[in-house]
């Protein structure tokens, strides 16, 4: 089976839907309970954050779903426990908010750069391979550039990456500024793991631009004797395998000069709720979703199956 056709071949037809929760109720946590919403085999049954008046918690309200200002303890003190928790916070409290639900059996789904989990790449990883019960999606810079840096490194002899993301000051939150050194060192770790390329520099610009700026990475990569059509053929191809889950993910620049690769993607949002510019969110939601439909979609091939003993 393909890649591709692993990281979206899900079955959606499940007994009862998953139970999940939400921790972290800013513009990420409020885009996770629109897709949420729209999911048919995701319940949402908690939504907590830490401020009693965030914008978060009233979305979410609006939705009829339980909340708490309570964070991590309103998860822990729920009567069951939770198939997933999508931990939508940052990478400081991550470690902390694992070391407490690992014991439960739940599936917890990293949103945020700690790399304390399973890293995963829906095109890249497939989702089937996720066999740990912590996934790291590692940062939108990640999901945006590791199908392209893969796809080149798998096809060419790839010296040395380079991946510079641009997101709009109005879509990175405190959250993500806080987490600027964790995401340079764990985008930089995870293009090194899916390239096998040692030589990697990750950069994220927080641009101030009016209008925003739209979601955007350039991977820029040293491939002595690249082709340039065989190079524009493998980054369509990974870009075609991306939009299977996240519709708005386009290459708006492919070029090869000397040993010097350059690829740009663009990523606009599929959302109800973010602007279109804020495809860094987008991208890294879709992901969270797609891994937390597959655990839905093997807790209900268990029920099934022991419906029919």
């Amino acid at each position: 089976m393909s890649l591709a056709a692993d990281a979206t071949s899900t079955s959606l037809d499940v007994v009862e839907p998953a139970a999940v929760a939400v921790i972290g109720t800013g513009a990420i946590g409020q885009d996770l309970i629109s897709k949420i919403h729209r999911s048919r085999v995701l319940d949402c049954r908690l939504v907590a954050g830490r401020n009693p008046g965030s914008a978060g918690l009233r979305h979410a309200e609006r939705f009829g779903y339980p909340t708490s200002a309570d964070g991590i303890d309103a998860v822990m003190a729920a009567a069951s426990a939770f198939d997933v928790v999508f931990d939508a916070t940052n990478a400081a409290s991550h470690p902390h908010h694992w070391r407490l639900l690992e014991p439960l059996g739940t599936l917890v789904v990293d949103l945020t750069p700690s790399r304390v989990g399973q890293m995963v790449v829906p095109t890249v990883t497939g989702l089937a391979a996720a066999t740990r019960r912590n996934i790291n999606l590692i940062s939108c810079g990640g999901q945006a550039s590791i199908p392209v840096v893969h796809a080149l490194a798998t096809g060419f002899p790839v010296a040395y990456v380079e991946v510079v993301s641009t997101v709009a000051s109005e879509v990175a939150g405190r959250a993500t500024r806080l987490n600027l050194d964790e995401y340079v060192a764990t985008t930089e770790h995870a293009v090194t793991t899916f390239s096998g390329v040692p030589d990697v520099k990750a950069i994220l610009n927080i641009s101030p631009a009016v209008p925003p700026a739209t979601f955007r990475t350039a991977v820029h990569a040293r491939i002595p004797g690249a082709d340039p059509a065989a190079v524009r053929a493998a980054v369509d191809r990974a870009a075609e395998r991306v939009r299977s889950f996240a519709p708005g993910y386009a290459v708006t620049a492919c070029a090869v000069v000397d040993d010097r690769v350059t690829v740009t993607v663009q990523v606009t949002a599929d959302s109800d709720i973010l602007p279109r510019y804020a495809g860094n969110l987008d991208i890294i939601n879709s992901a969270a979703i797609m891994v937390a439909e597959q655990r839905a979609a093997r807790l209900g091939r268990t029920a099934r199956t022991e419906a029919g003993r």
